[in-house]
């Protein structure tokens, strides 16, 4: 098991960026559970971050979004008891809106995780929108 929880937190952001739902789910322990700004703001269970990938989609074509990329900065926590961890990580979104490039900033991306076999998985993750 590597000791850095912080390379599923990355392997998950990157999957993300390049918009693989199943390469997302890979990453995320079983049950799963997502807090996030958008509705129904909370996704939960086996499929949760392919459901919620799902709905992104959905809002995204309803309101013109699309082209979304995630950007970590450093870390402020990497905390590790046994075969738990809790990230929390500023972060920031650019997106398409209506033909239009968008930068979100001052994001927190808080992540839980949980060592399954050799792997850390993330087990939660919230989303605190910035500006």
């Amino acid at each position: 098991m590597s000791n850095d929880p912080m390379a599923a937190v990355l392997r998950y952001v990157d999957a993300f960026n390049h918009g693989d739902a199943k390469a997302m789910a890979a990453t995320c322990a079983d049950p799963m559970q997502i807090l996030d700004g958008m509705p129904p703001h909370v996704w939960q269970g086996s499929t949760a971050s392919e459901d919620w990938w799902r709905d992104v989609l959905a809002e995204g074509e309803h309101v013109g979004a699309s082209g979304y990329h995630i950007a970590l900065g450093e870390p402020r926590h990497v905390d590790v008891t046994g075969d738990y961890a809790y990230v929390v990580v500023p972060a920031s979104m650019r997106f398409d809106l209506h033909g239009k490039q968008v930068t979100q900033t001052g994001s927190v991306f808080t992540v839980a995780l949980r060592n399954v076999g050799t792997q850390w998985r993330l087990a939660a993750w919230a989303w605190a929108k910035g500006a």
